[in-house]
């Protein structure tokens, strides 16, 4: 089985890669998934419910920073192949369909469409992957629930089964936050460069483990990254607008990873330079989903129109 990719911008060239000869590719291995969703919690503010700020709510949400990638293994093949797409977008082909509307399915309709206009590249979900989709969708999961919150709290009823949904919501939703800091999850070049290649970028599929998890692991400490997550936390305006806005910020870092890889940044104890990279993409990640999470818990107090059947 074969993986077709290709460089669309600038008329590149079609390149064909094997599916199965590239390992599998996470977002940030175990350790980095672990530290953005711990550093995003410890970071919310004082105005949040208590629950969220306690040790055992700090280690519940790192423990679930891989849990998506935990639905990974092939025992279980229907729930690795669903949720594989929403670990990615490679903007580049998405882009080929027009502006991202802001539901799932007018996605897929759309790479449909813009299909027979790009014979040549897999417009399917599954090849261009559906990143902000999930993201937005987990987000809303997470607000939802902390309106729920809200109405027991006021009904001065049992909030503990809805504590549990929000941790487990705000965990898992930091897993994809955390995909989306790290630039190879937003773009073809996501694990070997494709096309093109005049700067002699490595084309083997070595790049993406090697970076965000054997050097992560081996080299990148929390207390290094911790320092350089936002202080404040920023309240979102249109939260699927905000998040797109994230993943083309970290797109346009995708070269960098491979000008760091050439200079042999993340072999071993790598370079200062990497080293700085990695811990600003890790606290990147930690800011967004602390200001995701917070903006959750302000927006559930939004009134809900009346339900119209």
């Amino acid at each position: 089985m074969q993986r077709l990719r290709t460089l669309v911008r600038f008329g590149a060239a079609v390149a064909l890669l094997p599916l199965m000869a590239a390992p599998p590719t996470y977002g940030w291995g175990l350790e980095g998934h672990m530290m953005i969703n711990r550093l995003a919690i410890q970071a919310l503010p004082a105005d949040v419910p208590a629950f969220l700020k306690t040790p055992e709510a700090i280690n519940e949400a790192e423990y679930l920073g891989p849990e998506p990638d935990r639905w990974r293994d092939s025992t279980e093949p229907e729930l690795n192949a669903a949720q594989a797409p929403e670990h990615f977008m490679d903007m580049e082909w998405a882009d080929l369909a027009g502006s991202l509307p802001r539901k799932r399915y007018d996605f897929i309709r759309g790479l449909a469409a813009a299909q027979s206009k790009h014979p040549d590249v897999p417009l399917t979900p599954e090849k261009v992957g559906l990143q902000p989709y999930v993201t937005t969708e987990v987000w809303e999961r997470l607000k939802a629930a902390m309106r729920a919150y809200r109405t027991l709290s006021a009904e001065k009823k049992d909030t503990k089964p809805v504590e549990a949904a929000i941790l487990f919501y705000a965990g898992w939703l930091g897993h994809y936050v955390g995909d989306g800091s790290n630039p190879h999850h937003t773009s073809i070049q996501y694990n070997g460069w494709t096309g093109p290649n005049p700067n002699g970028y490595t084309t083997e599929h070595k790049i993406h483990g090697l970076m965000e998890s054997t050097y992560v692991k081996a080299n990148i400490k929390i207390a290094e990254v911790s320092p350089l997550v936002s202080k404040e936390p920023k309240l979102l305006g249109d939260v699927f607008d905000d998040y797109v806005a994230y993943l083309r910020h970290s797109q346009t870092m995708v070269e960098k990873t491979y000008q760091l890889e050439k200079a042999g940044g993340f072999m071993g104890s790598g370079t200062p330079e990497a080293r700085s990279f990695i811990d600003e993409r890790l606290a990147a990640g930690a800011t967004e989903l602390r200001d995701m999470i917070y903006t959750a818990w302000v927006r559930s107090a939004d009134p809900v129109p009346p339900y119209r059947p």
